[in-house]
This record gives structure tokens, sequence and C-alpha cells, in this order.
């Protein structure tokens, strides 16, 4: 009985000690399985990269303006009087000293004619006064009249002469308003509407006859954030700002111009300082009241390097990118970036000439990983 119990036992232990390395084997074969899987072929992130550039960039700001009339004049009447002739088409351009209206000059030159004639009247008499005078004055000093009577002489000579001197004054105002019956254009520029039409009656100072405005040259005024006064106002001091103008969606090249003002102050509600530059626009290409894009250049930073402003991210680490190294792993730096200009940015530090930045796929990237390159027209840097 004895014997059975020690059979039995024996079976049982070997059969569980076989069960136990049974199970130690299958261990072992899946945590080596599991090795083999984790130290597999490593993944290779697709990506498409860039080359960093190195090419002078030009510092600007961009705004909205609104082009207006370097001149704008109400043309209107200085006598009264009737409307016989117009000389311009409404919409026309004109240049300085053209005729534009004619006012009925007949009253006028009739004026003119008889101040004149007064004119010509009371020199006479006064000639003759100055005379009279002179001979009084000799028969005064010989004792033969009084001193009144020569005082009255010398009177009426002065107060003749005195109105010959307001003849004078009157002939010219006479004058003046017969030139007044023809207007001509104060300045070069463009004819508006034309509010009074031949055969009307005007009145002196009245309404205005037809607004001219001046379009070449032209202003272009903008407004720029309060913030960007110190550095334009620092490379004002050197010489004039360059600005560019385009009209948006119209297929025309942009026009150059200069900054000529800046407001004496910030407006406190909008936190912008108000600009005008000042264009030729000897083609007309500009016209008073259009809305156009602005772009105003304030330096030039020679040998900037760029990259394509997708390539920057910007996480905790503050602004970064991923290099991609000669042995195609991704390298991630952090940069000091600048403006942007023409959808690339400026890296102050962090990247040099001839780098390949990736500009896609960063979201897939962790330093040291393999990268593929999927755009095929950048060409691969040769590893070192």
């Amino acid at each position: 009985m004895n014997r059975s119990r020690e059979y039995f036992s024996r079976i049982i232990f070997y059969t569980a000690r076989f069960g136990f390395l049974l199970g130690l084997t299958a261990l072992i074969f899946a945590c080596s399985s599991k090795t083999k899987e984790q130290h597999g072929p490593a993944r290779v992130a697709p990506v498409t990269v860039a080359t960093a550039i190195q090419k002078d960039v030009p510092v600007q700001i961009y705004a909205i303006g609104n082009v207006e009339a370097y001149a704008t004049v109400q043309v209107k009447a200085q006598v009264g009087g009737e409307m016989v002739k117009v000389y311009f088409k409404e919409g026309e351009f004109v240049r300085k000293g053209d005729p534009l209206f004619l006012i009925d000059p007949r009253p006028y030159e009739a004026s003119l004619k008889q101040a004149e004639s007064n004119l010509t009247r009371d020199t006479a008499q006064a000639k003759n006064a100055d005379r009279e005078a002179r001979r009084y004055a000799d028969l005064l000093k010989e004792g033969v009249i009084a001193q009144e009577q020569y005082d009255q002489r010398q009177t009426n000579a002065a107060a003749l002469n005195a109105g010959v001197e307001a003849d004078k004054a009157a002939v010219e105002n006479a004058r003046l308003q017969l030139e007044y019956c023809s207007i001509r254009s104060p300045l070069d520029g463009r004819t508006g509407d034309l509010k009074v039409d031949r055969g009307n009656i005007v009145k002196a100072n009245d309404i205005p006859l037809v607004v001219i405005t001046q379009i070449t040259p032209i202003y272009v005024g903008f407004s720029m954030p309060e913030k960007e006064l110190p550095e334009i106002k620092k490379y004002m001091a050197s010489g004039q700002l360059k600005v560019e103008a385009k009209i948006p969606d119209s297929g025309i090249k942009p026009v150059t111009g200069g900054v000529v003002f800046v407001d004496n102050a910030v407006n406190t509600e909008t936190g912008t300082i108000l600009l005008k530059a000042v264009f030729p626009n000897g083609d007309r290409t500009l016209w008073p009241g259009q809305f156009v894009n602005v772009v105003l250049t304030l330096t030039t930073v020679p040998h900037a390097v760029l990259v394509p402003s997708q390539a920057v991210q910007v996480g905790q680490i503050g602004p970064h990118l991923f290099i991609v190294k000669p042995d195609h792993t991704a390298n991630l730096v952090t940069v000091v970036v600048g403006r942007t200009y023409n959808g690339e940015t400026v890296v102050e530090k962090g990247v040099s000439p001839g780098d390949t930045v990736v500009t896609d796929g960063q979201l897939q990237l962790l330093p040291g990983i393999k990268v593929e390159i999927k755009n095929a027209a950048t060409p691969e840097r040769p590893a070192k």
C-alpha cells in the first residue's frame, strides 16, 4: 500500500515538473517573438522637404490704403452774369491755364471803359490844378495874393490828384472784373460733373461750376499700427521710405512711390498712425477713392536665411523645425525667427543655408527617426 502511494506521488511530481518546463518554454518563446517585433525593421516616416536659402530680404509692412487726389479745386464764378461758353466736356483732362467758362463780358467791358474815361478826365483836371498851384506859389512870393488863396489852390490840386489815384484803382478793378469773366483751370487735372450749363445766369461765389481733381501725382493714405512707429521714424531719418501700391485682383503691376507725410498724433481709438505716400501716376493707374494693397519697405536685411513658413512649428519649446541630416534621420532644432516674406520666414538662428528642412509630415517625426523624402523635385543631399 505504501509503495503504491510512493509511486503515485512520483508520477504527480514529474507531471508537475514537465508542465512547469513546458510553460517556461512557451514564455521564453513569446518573449523572443515580442523582442523580434520590437527590434524589427525601423519605421520610416514620409516627409516633404525644402532647402534653406540665403538672400537679401526687404523688411516690409503691409496695409490697406485709400487713393486721394493730390489737389481738389471747386471752380466758382467770381463775377455774375450769363454763361455764354463752356470750353470742355465732363470728365476731360485739362491743363493749368486752359479756358473752362466764359461769362458775358460786355457789361464789364463797358464798366472798364467808363472807369478809364473818368481817369482821363480827372487826370487832366489834376494837371491843371497843379499848374495853378505853382503859379499861386510864385504870386505868394511876390506878395500879390494872400496865403489863404494859395492854400485853397494847393488843397484843390491835392484833392484832384487823390481822385486820379482812386480812378486808377477803379480801372484796375474793372479790368480785373473783366478778366474774371474768362474762367481758366488753376491746375492740371480731370474735370468732374458740370454743374451749370451754357445760357444759365451765375452769381459770384455761388455754387461750384465744376470740380477739378489733380491725379498726377497722387496720394495714397494708409494706417500703420503704432508699435511700428519707432521703426518708421528710424528709417525715415535716413531717407524716403519706398511704398508699393497694387490694385487688388486687377493684374496691373504695382506702382512705386515714397512716404511724404506722417501724422502728428496716433489715433487713440484705433491705435494706428496715418501715413501718406505720393506716386507720380503718369499712366493714371491710381484713381481717387480706390482701395489698394500697400507695402511699406523699411530696410533690407542682407544675406538672410529663409525657409518656407510651413516648416516652422510652434510648441512648448518655442519655434522649432526638423532638419533632415545626411543619413536621412530627422533632427529637431529650436530656431529664432524674424519676419515673413512672400510665404518664407527669416530664421535668425538655428538653420544654415543649404540645410534640408521638413515642410510637411512633422507630426510623424521624432528626433532620430528615419525619413523618406516624398517630393522628388527636391534633390537629396549626399551622405557624408
